[in-house]
């Protein structure tokens, strides 16, 4: 562990009706502005947001666009698990959750933490710090930022519990794994994992111990089971908000996934010299399976499914393929959907290779099980948010989703303009992100009902 800020190496109806539910106001002494931005939701009500605070939004959007300078590589964005630019994006993040007056430290898995003193127990806000290659400024970066904001905006305003925001090590998975730092956070990093050898034969471990921690401390610093419960703002990184003209959503669960590398296989020969009707194509048979998929999930409400990556051998134009592999991605919030889905798409494969005379090779690779949010406080968000606030479900994995079943879960979107995420191109609205805050800032005022 680390005592880090720097590195070592209201809505109101449209009507009149207005009640406590609906002011949004932030709390009082912070230093406001009218600002007046409307929303409308699926239920085609509209809303006023009041006395946001209007720079917030401002100086969140240009905090991560900062941060996205802060890269290992030059002309892009490029951050992964204590790597270099990691330790002075953690000198930059350090020194703002200072300035909102908390006492800020790095645990040993290498998680940034700031710490709002209060009572016994804490809320815990926050998301990652790292990146994918070329990504963009707001993936997981803005739940960081978001959460700052947020305590900034408490100011001196006692509370019941204490607040930590923290800004995890690592969710991508780039360079070791995904979500090292959540599982660090509630105890299920192993030593496994931490001897796991990152692509220039460095393991986890060393790389903590370079980085100046000890990776036997990490246990110590879980975060205790009784913590009050943990919200994570996160983009979409998909095109469903925007695609219905809402700002926000409230996430319900994080879907299962199941992951495969089908393989057909059959008889290379020559393009032209053989009869249709003696031939055994893989490609051909890989093709019809791949329409299955689709017309499976096109047909099962709320399952995608996906196959995004194919190879066939011998790869010659002018002969037939002998073998096929290609991935197989299922994803929905059911597990008993996903699972059945998964096996009418193996039996499908099955059938078609046996029509085709063809083998099949089926490997699972993934078979994680989807993941709902804390009923208690996914309500407690919904009432901070404007009523028809729409609930969804997140098809990506999240930090939240290795928090949850340890400790109480909620998860909030913001719109992602274009759809588009681990991108440069990735992007947040202004009014979205006052309206995020907005939320957020009542959220933790109603839980010192929890």
């Amino acid at each position: 562990m680390q005592d880090c800020g720097v590195h070592q190496d209201d809505v109101s109806h449209g009507d009149e009706r207005r009640d406590a539910r609906h002011n949004l106001s932030a709390p009082s002494g912070s230093k406001l502005s009218k600002l007046e931005v409307f929303f409308r939701f699926v239920n085609q009500d509209l809303f006023t947001i009041a006395d946001v605070p209007k720079q917030d939004s401002q100086i969140v959007i240009a905090r991560c666009r900062e941060l996205a300078g802060i890269s290992d590589v030059s002309g892009g964005t490029f951050r992964t698990f204590l790597s270099p630019a990691m330790g002075r994006c953690y000198e930059v993040v350090g020194r703002w959750m200072k300035r909102a007056g908390m006492t800020v430290r790095m645990d040993a898995a290498g998680n940034l933490r700031g710490l709002r003193h209060g009572g016994n127990r804490v809320l815990l806000l926050g998301s990652h710090l790292d990146t994918v290659r070329d990504a963009g400024a707001f993936d997981g970066i803005l739940g960081v930022m978001l959460a700052i904001a947020i305590v900034e905006n408490l100011g001196e305003q006692e509370l019941p519990f204490a607040i930590e925001v923290i800004g995890f090590s690592e969710e991508e998975g780039v360079r070791y794994v995904p979500f090292i730092g959540s599982r660090a956070l509630v105890g299920t990093l192993d030593e496994q994992t931490l001897e796991m050898k990152d692509s220039a034969g460095i393991t986890m471990a060393q790389a903590i111990r370079s980085f100046g921690l000890d990776p036997g401390a990490i246990p110590r610093d879980a975060l205790a089971a009784t913590a009050l419960g943990f919200l994570e703002f996160h983009i979409e990184q998909g095109p469903i908000l925007e695609s219905a003209g809402e700002s926000v959503g409230i996430v319900n669960a994080i879907a299962g996934q199941t992951r495969a590398t089908v393989k057909f296989i059959g008889s290379a020969n020559h393009a032209g010299t053989t009869p249709m009707h003696l031939r055994r194509d893989a490609l051909a048979g890989a093709a019809q399976w791949i329409s299955a998929v689709e017309h499976l999930a096109s047909n099962t409400p709320h399952l995608v499914a996906t196959n995004g990556k194919i190879e066939s051998q011998p790869n010659i134009g002018n002969v037939i393929a002998a073998e096929v592999a290609l991935s197989l991605d299922l994803r929905h919030s059911d597990d008993n959907v996903r699972e059945n889905a998964c096996a009418a798409l193996r039996e499908s494969a099955h059938q078609i290779a046996d029509q085709r005379k063809l083998k099949l090779s089926w490997i699972g690779t993934l078979n994680q099980k989807s993941v709902h949010m804390d009923q208690s406080l996914t309500r407690a968000l919904a009432a901070a948010a404007p009523a028809g606030t729409r609930h969804m479900t997140s098809g990506a994995g999240h930090d939240a989703m290795t928090v949850a079943p340890y400790i109480p879960s909620a998860m909030l979107f913001l719109r992602s303009p274009g759809g588009i995420s681990h991108h440069p191109a990735e992007n947040v609205l202004p009014e979205d992100v006052d309206l995020a805050l907005s939320i957020g800032q009542r959220f933790i005022e109603s839980m010192r009902e929890f």
